[in-house]
């Protein structure tokens, strides 16, 4: 009997430990997963931002912005600022120091004030750390500080891009209004034509990709988590508009007298090779060997590539002609004052952030520029130097054969006329 009884005691005994010892893995389990992992809920704060992700301040200014808190925290949080480059911008306060609540509002919206101090031209990633480490999720609150010379020089830069976006926006027409006036292609390069709408569908596709797809926007801030869309509403503009006046231009050449003129076996093959390459990355892409961000990215370098060839037709066409006309000089104009002020404006904000590496670094952008201008030259030099007397007698003969019939009769009797009286003088 007192057997029985020590028995039961002794079972009593073993499942109070049992139970004691599950209860402490339990609370043991919970702070590994608060204290370890670092759940910000386990302090109270539910979210933390910035009012602002881009700032742009004037060297020697300080400026406002502000930290806002969403909720409070159980214990005391001291947030300290990493500043990338401490030369460029310095926070007088760097740290923020948030309280401990005893009774914590999730709800409670509390914002701090901080100041940024530019000290010498340039750009620099800010971001913040959290002590205790976990305390509340950091890693989506940064900001990216620009420190420039001069506001004016900012303006003036920013009224530039406009100038050339628009210049080179309406360097289409005078084409297509060539064309139209003289119901003939002839003296326009097919080659030409051919890649630049093949290099217009690849910006196209570019453009919209980035700006309008949500999953290929994930990808990029996947691969850059702190960097902005570089694709901007007036980029995706131009390049449609660019596509839509190129399909004008292939339509008048449907159209309108071309004689023999058509794109060259050359110029098949490299639109046949670009073809064939952006096929193959479409079917990666869509069987999931290859990324729709990479695919966009080739896109891209096709079109830089036909950005260096495509002037190459139409100048070997001028030459062997000795004449420009049918290719408008016009179009050439507006696309060198869109490339001038499009470094001009590279060299002004490299001077206003003191930022030449990156105007020299993006070799890619400055040496394409630079190498339409060169050819935006080379066919001035055509058109006003080389070939003008040429240029000159071709248009007055198209002028001639635009006269009505009963015009043309009576000039060459006049000028039958006037030969017989100075041979009698």
């Amino acid at each position: 009997m007192a057997h029985h009884s020590t028995s039961k005691v002794a079972s009593g005994a073993a499942g109070t430990s049992s139970h004691s010892l599950r209860y402490c893995f339990l609370r043991l389990t919970m702070l590994v997963l608060i204290f370890g992992l670092g759940l910000p809920s386990a302090y109270g704060i539910e979210k933390l931002y910035l009012d602002t992700t881009d700032l742009n301040i004037l060297v020697d200014e300080n400026r406002l912005f502000h930290m806002i808190q969403i909720g409070e925290s159980k214990v005391a949080i001291i947030l300290t600022a990493q500043v990338q480059h401490p030369d460029i911008v310095q926070f007088p306060s760097p740290t923020i120091d948030i309280p401990g609540a005893i009774y914590p509002n999730n709800t409670a919206e509390i914002t701090h004030d901080i100041w940024a101090y530019g000290k010498s031209p340039g750009h620099s990633e800010v971001t913040f750390n959290a002590t205790p480490a976990g305390a509340v999720d950091v890693s989506t609150v940064f900001m990216r500080i620009t420190v420039m010379h001069s506001q004016v020089i900012s303006v003036i830069s920013y009224i530039m891009g406009w100038i050339y976006f628009a210049a080179w926006s309406v360097s289409f027409y005078p084409q297509i209004y060539i064309n139209y006036k003289r119901k003939s292609v002839v003296g326009l390069n097919f080659d030409f034509v051919a890649l630049n709408i093949m290099g217009f569908t690849m910006y196209s596709l570019f453009n919209c990709g980035l700006y309008f797809s949500p999953e290929i926007q994930s990808e990029y801030l996947i691969r850059h988590p702190r960097s902005v869309n570089p694709v901007q509403l007036n980029d995706v503009f131009f390049s449609l508009h660019a596509a839509f006046a190129t399909l004008i231009t292939i339509t008048q050449c449907c159209m309108y007298e071309r004689e023999s003129q058509r794109v060259s076996m050359t110029g098949r093959c490299i639109l046949s090779v670009f073809l064939v390459v952006v096929l193959v990355t479409a079917g990666l892409g869509a069987g999931g060997e290859l990324a729709w961000l990479d695919f966009l990215y080739i896109c891209s370098y096709i079109k830089l590539c036909i950005t260096l060839i495509k002037y190459v037709p139409q100048a070997y066409m001028n030459y062997k002609r000795k004449s420009t006309v049918g290719w408008s000089i016009g179009n050439i104009f507006l696309d060198f004052v869109g490339g001038s002020l499009s470094i001009l404006q590279m060299t002004l904000n490299a001077y206003n952030y003191n930022d030449w590496i990156s105007f020299f670094g993006d070799a890619t952008k400055f040496g394409l520029g630079l190498f339409s201008l060169i050819f935006d030259i080379f066919f001035m030099l055509q058109h006003y130097v080389f070939y003008r007397l040429l240029n000159e007698n071709a248009m007055d003969d198209d002028e001639d054969a635009d006269l009505p019939l009963d015009k043309k009769a009576v000039d060459l009797h006049l000028a039958g006329r006037l030969n017989l009286f100075t041979r009698r003088v």
